[in-house]
């Protein structure tokens, strides 16, 4: 059994209790999915439960699944423990309100015919983690339809100064500020903050029977949009994790070769996105592709060599976790072949002095430890904890 890992008594800096990528939620996460696999008592979990509620939760306009009310929420629910109904009702408005002021504002900007930020509507910060967060905690509702219609409207091409860009087009560069390093701004293909984010939560959807008009159109057009800019074919696949003015303009991608195998922005999130697409429209040609793509990706030693970190972000821990992912849904047996070689990297990569320093979820010990013990059964977690990373399905 784990020894149980005990809140610290003064929250370290502000916000450290709402966070979950870094702070109170992705270690109550972790105690969560161990308390209902039986691994540690109830008792551990609840304490970080406290942890994360110990000060006013907050519900500000631009919350997004990583931070305040929606992640402490989404935390709780994934319990499915008594003990947590109240709060979770309580919580319930104030999420739901995040969620439509969010969805008022990105129709407005829509409207004015501007660029998006990222955090309108990424996974992290923005409308496709709030979507996430309506499926899991709820399922088909009214909003959720909401958040998908949305999405929907995202796809569609706007004109900015004579040039039609794709509709989630960002004016700004990739830490979502404005750059000189990135003039016209980028088109990000990530799964954290980019297309495939809200490709993998369309697919997801379709793949739970909920189903909106112009919602398979837009999953396919959206994985015609990546083949433009799929790089190489079969084991050789990738994509780039972002695409800059020029290279769009000039229908080229600068970069040499595929990006490090992460589940934020390499082959393995977008593969994963793009598997679930093809699962969603019974699509055995795309589904085909992205498992060679990702099956490529892992057995490609220069590949895993770029990894430099253990965490569930961009390192060992994301790419085994999503590669698991896949291998459960796939058409043969390829991926799964290739688990007990990743797990035996990552283990070596961690015995040589590469444990993260952090105790949070995105780059720290919990989603490392989330990921290892995840893995290391045939059945998924019944918490679905990764459903905030949409890798769920």
């Amino acid at each position: 059994m784990k020894a149980a890992q005990q809140p610290p008594a003064v929250d370290p800096e502000p916000g450290w209790s709402q966070a979950l990528a870094d702070g109170a939620p992705g270690t109550a996460l972790e105690h969560i999915e161990y308390a209902r696999s039986g691994t540690i008592p109830w008792a551990d979990a609840h304490r970080w439960a406290a942890a994360m509620t110990r000060r006013p939760v907050t519900a500000l306009p631009d919350d997004g699944l990583f931070r305040g009310a929606p992640a402490v929420a989404f935390v709780l629910n994934t319990a499915q423990n008594p003990s947590y109904a109240r709060a979770l009702a309580a919580l319930d408005p104030h999420v739901d309100q995040v969620t439509r002021t969010r969805l008022e504002g990105a129709h407005a900007r829509i409207d004015a015919g501007l660029l998006p930020e990222l955090r309108e509507w990424d996974l992290v910060s923005g409308l496709t983690g709030l979507g996430a967060y309506q499926l899991a905690r709820h399922g088909d509702t009214d909003l959720l339809r909401d958040v998908l219609a949305y999405l929907v409207r995202l796809t569609d091409p706007v004109t900015v100064d004579g040039e039609v860009l794709p509709g989630w087009w960002c004016a700004n560069g990739p830490v979502d500020l404005p750059s000189r390093h990135w003039p016209g701004g980028h088109a990000n293909l990530g799964l954290a903050h980019g297309i495939s984010g809200p490709l993998a939560l369309l697919s997801t959807v379709m793949r739970h029977g909920i189903r909106m008009p112009g919602q398979a159109d837009t999953i396919a057009w959206i994985c015609t949009w990546l083949d433009r800019h799929r790089q190489g074919a079969g084991a050789r696949a990738w994509w780039p994790g972002m695409l800059s003015r020029a290279e769009w303009q000039a229908g080229a991608v600068s970069q040499r070769g595929p990006q490090r195998p992460s589940w934020c922005y390499g082959t393995p999130g977008q593969a994963r996105a793009q598997q679930l697409a093809g699962l969603a429209l019974d699509d055995t040609d795309r589904q085909q592709l992205a498992e060679d793509a990702l099956a490529g990706c892992v057995s490609d030693p220069a590949q895993l060599f770029d990894l430099t970190d253990a965490t569930l972000c961009h390192g060992w821990a994301g790419l085994l976790l999503t590669t698991w992912r896949a291998a459960a849904d796939a058409r043969d047996d390829r991926l799964a072949r290739q688990l007990p070689r990743l797990r035996a990297l990552m283990d070596r990569y961690l015995h040589g002095g590469g444990q993260p320093e952090a105790a949070g979820l995105l780059e720290g010990t919990a989603g490392l430890r989330l990921a290892q013990h995840t893995t290391t059964v045939t059945t998924p977690p019944a918490s679905r904890w990764d459903a905030c990373l949409l890798l769920a399905g």
